[in-house]
């Protein structure tokens, strides 16, 4: 499944907060911030001749791995640098389809979130969130020595709480089984399949290279935690999201 970003997010967000009070600074820092780093990083492909010969850039890019993502059998080992991998993994990314695919969720999901938490506190949440599902999947994995990079558990996180503030905003699809037609849908009905397919995933994914399926579902989790823990028994926007310009009101 593929999110497609297709609903006004000032519109509603406007219900919680005006939104020409400040936009979404973090989440478009965050999408810049993860851009340029894979820029300038050996993975992107740019700069290659520099190093010479493929066996030359391939070094380099697995040190570059080793030294900014995390490595479970070494997290536990309790040093200063091993226990700062969790938050340097978050702003590294392995193709320009990891990187892409992640910020099209934040795109779509984080703006909303973040007027409704505020700026500070957003950030707070996306990198503490982040933190914690990349160490839950490295307790699970304790003795692996696979080097694990994404900002996947802190936008999955992102995705929770999303859920539990805007379970009715309205979003354009595509499902491959439903021959990738653009349906919309609330929130709640996307979010929750695609939870369900991560907890899918990661009951038969195991420690190997691949994508990290539990640290998906650990930041979802702790997302959706978090905002209900925060925000129970608040205002939740429970409205569809007002439909772009040339759709038709739902």
């Amino acid at each position: 499944m593929i999110d497609v970003r297709r609903f006004d997010w000032r519109a509603s967000a406007g219900k919680v907060r005006d939104s020409t009070a400040g936009g979404a600074p973090v989440t478009y820092g965050l999408i810049a911030l993860c851009c340029a780093i894979f820029v300038i990083s050996p993975l992107s492909g740019f700069g290659g001749a520099s190093y010479g010969s493929q066996d030359v850039l391939l070094a380099a890019q697995a040190g570059y791995f080793e030294r900014w993502g995390v490595i479970p059998a070494e997290l536990w080992e309790g040093s200063a640098r091993a226990l700062a991998t969790p938050f340097t993994a978050l702003f590294v990314h392995g193709s320009w389809l990891h990187l892409l695919g992640n910020l099209l969720f934040l795109y779509v999901f984080g703006a909303m979130a973040e007027e409704r938490m505020g700026h500070v506190h957003f950030a707070l949440f996306y990198v503490g969130c982040g933190y914690l599902a990349l160490v839950c999947y490295a307790a699970v994995h304790a003795d692996s020595e696979q080097t694990l990079v994404g900002a996947s558990g802190a936008i999955s996180a992102v995705l929770g709480a999303f859920l539990y503030l805007f379970p009715k905003a309205r979003v354009t699809s595509l499902f491959p089984f439903l021959f990738f037609l653009p349906l919309r849908f609330p929130a709640w009905i996307v979010l929750v399949f695609w939870f369900g397919l991560q907890w899918a995933a990661a009951q038969a994914a195991d420690a190997g290279p691949g994508v990290a399926y539990l640290a998906h579902v650990a930041g979802f989790a702790a997302g959706f935690l978090y905002a209900w823990g925060r925000y129970r028994g608040r205002t939740r926007v429970k409205v569809p999201a007002t439909a772009t310009e040339g759709d038709r009101q739902p």
